[in-house]
C-alpha cells in the first residue's frame, strides 16, 4: 500500500453511527445523544473573544461544528460550513465551530495536508486565509467541552433546537467531493426544525480524522524519537548531478536549498525545511539540501546535518571549483546562498528566493498547490482556490 494512503488511514476513521466511538479511544469520549442538552462552554475564538452557549440563546436554531486545520476532509468541509453559516443567518440560526484537536497530538506525518496545525494562533491564520465569518473556537488545551459533545471525527456537527435539544449530529453531506453529493444532511436537519418538523435522519456517519485527544499526545513523542534514531545521510554531488537536480526527473516536486555551515541564515532556514520535509515527504515530495562548502569540510557538514535530524537528500560539492559547480545548476545565480528553489517534475521553478527571505507559509501552501492530487482528489484544487481568492 502507498504510503500517501497509509498517511490518509492514519488521519481517517470512517465513524459509525451517532452514538459510537472509536475503537482506539477506550471508550472515554462517548458522543452526545439525541435528545440531550447542549453542554454550555466558554472558549477563547480566532477573533481574541470568549464565546459561550449562552451568547446565542436567541438562535432559533445552533449548529455546533467541531472542525480541524490540518484534516484534509475538514478542509474540503470549510466553504460548505461557512456557505450554511451564510445562508441561514438571516432565518435565525447560528454556525458555531470548535476545534478540539489537541496539537501536541497530531503527528507530523498527519499534516502532510496542511500549511499550519491546530493551535489557536494557527486557527486565526486558517481563518484569515479562507475567510470564516462563522466564530472559531479553541478546545485544544483542556478539551473539557469536545469531551462532553463527544465528536469522533472532523468535520463533526451537532444541530441544536430552540430549547438547546440535539436534533441532529452527523456528518455535513453525503460526500466529501462536493460535485457528488445528492443528501445535504446538515441543511436537512435545519430546514426540519426551522418548519417545525422532526428531523428526517437524525443520527449520520461522521467520515474524516479522528479526534486527537490529549493521550495521543505520546504518539507525537514517539514520531519525533524515531526521527532522532534515523541515519543521515552526505552524499557528493559533482556538475552532473547538479545538473540533473535542475531539470528535475524525479517525478516529485523538489525543495532545493543551497547552505553552508558557515552561513547564519542558512543555519536558521534549515530546521524549517526539515519540518517540511517530515510534513509533506511521505507524498510526491523531497527536500535536497546541497552544502556548498569544501570536500574536505564534509565531517562539519555531516555534524550540522546530524544535529537537525536531517533525514532529508543530502549533498555536498565534490570539487573546490565552486564558481564552476553553481554555475552548472543555474549560470544565473551569484553564488550566495541561502538559495532555496521549488521545482516542478521537468523543471519549471515556481518559487525562488535567496538570501534568507524565505516566507514558510507561503512556501507551504506553494508545495501543496502543486503536489500531485492523485490520493485525495480534490485537495490540491482547495489550495489552488485558497491561494486565487487571497492574492
Amino acid at each position: 500500500m502507498r504510503t500517501t494512503t497509509l498517511a490518509a488511514l492514519l488521519c481517517s476513521a470512517l465513524v459509525l453511527l451517532g452514538g459510537s466511538v472509536l475503537a482506539d479511544d477506550g471508550g472515554n469520549h462517548p458522543t452526545l445523544a439525541l435528545g440531550s442538552a447542549a453542554p454550555g462552554f466558554c472558549l477563547s475564538g480566532v477573533d481574541a473573544k470568549t464565546h459561550c452557549l449562552k451568547d446565542y440563546a436567541a438562535s432559533k436554531v445552533l449548529v455546533v461544528a467541531f472542525i480541524c486545520n490540518h484534516c484534509p476532509t475538514s478542509q474540503l468541509y470549510e466553504m460548505r460550513i461557512e456557505q450554511i453559516a451564510e445562508d441561514y443567518k438571516d432565518k435565525g440560526v447560528t454556525v458555531v465551530a470548535i476545534e478540539p484537536n489537541s496539537p501536541n497530538a497530531v503527528l507530523l506525518n498527519e499534516m502532510g495536508y496542511t500549511d499550519v496545525g491546530d493551535s489557536l494562533e494557527e486557527m486565526k491564520i486558517r481563518a484569515e486565509y479562507r475567510h470564516f465569518t462563522f466564530p472559531y473556537l479553541y478546545d485544544g488545551d483542556t478539551q473539557a467541552v469536545s469531551t462532553a459533545y463527544g465528536p469522533t471525527a472532523t468535520p463533526h456537527l451537532f444541530i441544536f433546537d430552540a430549547d438547546r435539544k440535539l436534533r441532529y449530529e452527523g456528518r455535513v453531506d453525503n460526500n466529501t467531493r462536493q460535485p457528488l453529493v445528492t443528501i445535504r444532511d446538515a441543511r436537512n436537519a435545519v430546514d426540519a426544525l426551522l418548519s417545525g418538523k422532526p428531523v428526517p435522519l437524525a443520527q449520520t456517519p461522521a467520515m474524516g480524522c479522528s479526534t486527537k485527544w490529549i493521550y495521543k499526545e505520546a504518539g507525537r513523542q514517539k514520531e519525533l524519537q524515531e526521527i532522532e534514531r534515523k541515519t543521515v545521510e552526505l552524499k557528493p554531488a559533482g556538475t552532473e548531478e547538479l545538473k540533473a537536480l535542475r531539470g528535475n526527473s524525479t517525478g516529485k516536486l523538489l525543495l532545493i536549498d543551497f547552505w553552508a555551515t558557515w552561513c547564519g541564515p542558512c543555519r536558521q532556514e534549515l530546521p524549517e525545511f526539515e519540518t517540511m520535509y517530515r510534513m509533506y515527504g511521505h507524498r510526491a515530495f523531497d527536500l535536497v539540501t546541497v552544502s556548498i562548502n569544501y570536500p574536505d569540510e564534509k565531517p562539519g557538514v555531516l555534524k550540522a546535518l546530524v544535529g537537525e535530524h536531517a533525514t532529508s537528500t543530502n549533498l555536498v560539492l565534490n570539487s573546490t571549483d565552486i564558481y564552476a559547480m553553481l554555475a552548472a545548476f543555474d549560470p544565473e545565480w551569484n553564488a550566495a546562498v541561502p538559495y532555496t528553489l521549488l521545482i516542478r517534475p521537468g523543471g519549471e521553478i515556481i518559487y525562488k528566493v535567496q538570501g534568507g527571505h524565505v516566507d514558510p507559509l507561503k512556501l507551504k501552501r506553494l508545495i501543496l498547490a502543486n503536489l500531485d492530487d492523485d490520493d485525495y482528489i480534490g485537495h490540491q484544487a482547495y489550495w489552488r482556490t485558497a491561494a486565487h481568492d487571497t492574492n
